[in-house]
């Protein structure tokens, strides 16, 4: 027993030394750490990017705890449907996405033209990112992506991957990368695109010659639509419908709900359970945990696709309640 507790105490200590000597170096600016050193010297190679700018910006920032907190609570994992609906599905949301959606009519609908995507899902998604474009993030996004490529092991390569991405988008449009500010996770904008989305999916859809996601009503606009074609927005087919389980129906609809987004219950299973779904494509079961109890709601293959913007099924179906109560 007291070897037992040696061996404890050792192992705390050990432990509490290796808090404290990395809370140290992570104190000190992102430049002096030969991670981060290593990293720049491989980017630069790589891709063409001026070193010793690089090393200047790095220099100027350091972790953000608030951004490791921040990650850790994801209000799509915390909240339940009935603490989440209301974030997005209320008053003064719907009011001004109706005056959004007069104010850039005819932008609204060059989009719908061009990639079949109603002007309301879009604007559902700009309202529900940044409040049409009021609200578009307070932090640097250079020092929020760096502290969790470098600081936060369970989605580090990721978030490495997001942070070249960012050097080299802010490299070819000639940002000062310090400046840019975004959401904790990087994402910037109207739209909250990630820099990877940002370089690979935005568009310049007022015609000035660039694509700018921070100030441009148009291009945001332009670019969810493109966003939601590529990765197969259907045009005029259905989001998701609410269903009524019977309490004979109960223990079924249940067994369909699964974890993962992708749609995975054929028509035909649904339609042997009283459910007529109106598309010949797999579709997905969801329940949540409503005000009122216990909600299901199957969604088509489009509600997959607003789960490719956002990896929740509580995000898109405020995105689709939302885009609904702005029609």
């Amino acid at each position: 027993m007291i070897n037992t507790l040696k061996r404890l105490t050792a192992t705390v200590l050990v432990t509490l030394l290796a808090v404290i000597l990395n809370t140290a170096a992570y104190a000190a600016p992102f430049g002096e750490r030969k991670d981060v050193q290593q990293y720049l010297d491989q980017i630069a190679d790589e891709h063409g990017l001026p070193r010793q700018k690089l090393q200047q910006a790095f220099d100027q920032i350091e972790p953000l705890q608030q951004v490791l907190d921040a990650i850790s609570r994801p209000a799509e994992k915390t909240l339940t449907w009935a603490e989440y609906r209301p974030i997005f599905i209320k008053a003064k949301r719907i009011e001004q996405g109706k005056q959004f959606m007069v104010d850039h009519a005819d932008t609204l609908a060059r989009a719908e033209e061009a990639h079949g995507v109603p002007a309301s899902v879009i604007t559902a998604i700009i309202g529900v990112e940044t409040f049409y474009g009021r609200i578009t993030g307070k932090y640097s996004v250079l020092e929020s992506v760096a502290t969790l490529a470098f600081d936060y092991p369970p989605r580090s390569k990721f978030f490495k991957q997001e942070l070249t991405e960012f050097l080299i988008l802010s490299n070819t449009e000639g940002w000062d990368m310090g400046q840019i500010k975004g959401s904790y996770a990087g994402a910037m904008g109207w739209p909250q695109f990630i820099s990877s989305s940002y370089r690979n999916y935005a568009v310049d859809f007022d015609g000035d010659g660039k694509r700018d996601l921070l100030n441009s009503a148009e291009d945001a606009i332009g670019s969810v639509a493109n966003y939601l074609s590529v990765h197969g927005w259907k045009r005029g087919a259905l989001v998701a419908e609410p269903w009524t389980v019977s309490s004979s129906q109960a223990a079924s609809a249940s067994k369909l709900v699964t974890e993962s987004l992708k749609p995975s219950v054929s028509p035909q299973a649904l339609k042997k359970m009283g459910f007529n779904a109106d598309t010949d494509k797999d579709v997905s079961v969801m329940q949540f945990a409503g005000k009122n109890g216990q909600e299901t709601w199957v969604g088509y293959p489009n509600f997959y696709v607003i789960t490719r913007y956002n990896h929740s099924r509580m995000y898109a179906l405020a995105v689709h309640q939302l885009s609904q109560a702005v029609q």
